[in-house]
Formats: structure tokens, C-alpha cells, sequence
């Protein structure tokens, strides 16, 4: 769920959360380094894929190297808590 021109809700994004109970600072443009490492080798692409489907409301791009559905942050924050998975672009602080 996104507010006006695709920005989070507001308040912040403080919510329950099975992990932490809060979103992690930059969480909608930043994966956490220990799921998108800073030296990986298409980060920037990836980066680009993500921040394109945020722009379009999409709620999933497909990953350059393994053509996954990667779901993005505003995906994964609407559902209001981490579900374990450890996925990449998880809004809850660990």
C-alpha cells in the first residue's frame, strides 16, 4: 500500500513485525547488505529493476541473473510483518 505519487503511508512506516517490529532506515531503497551484498556484481541493475517497479506500483520485478520474481519493499511492508523468508528487499529491521 502506497500513498500519493508512490510514497509509503504515512507515519513513517513504524509497524508489527515478527522480526524487530520496525521497518529498517532507507528501507524502500536500500536492501539490507547482508541480502544484496555491495560488491554484487548486477547490484546496480537490480537496484534499477527495483526502483522501476516501485515507480509503476509493480509488486515484483524479475531478477537479471536468476529470473526470479524479486517482490519489492512496498510489497513485503504492506503485509505488515517479516515472514522469515529472508528476502531481499525485507522492510523489518532484524
Amino acid at each position: 500500500m502506497t500513498g500519493p505519487a508512490g510514497e509509503p503511508p504515512a507515519g513513517g512506516g513504524a509497524g508489527p513485525a515478527r522480526a524487530g517490529g520496525h521497518r529498517r532506515p532507507g528501507w524502500r531503497d536500500m536492501p539490507s547488505p547482508a541480502r544484496l551484498a555491495p560488491d554484487h556484481p548486477r547490484r546496480v541493475e537490480i537496484l534499477d529493476r527495483h526502483t522501476a517497479a516501485l515507480a509503476t506500483g509493480e509488486p515484483a520485478y524479475v531478477d537479471p541473473a536468476t529470473g526470479y520474481q524479486v517482490l519489492t519493499a512496498d510489497t513485503l511492508a504492506a503485509r505488515g510483518e517479516c515472514c522469515g523468508s529472508g528476502c531481499r528487499h525485507c522492510p523489518w529491521e532484524p
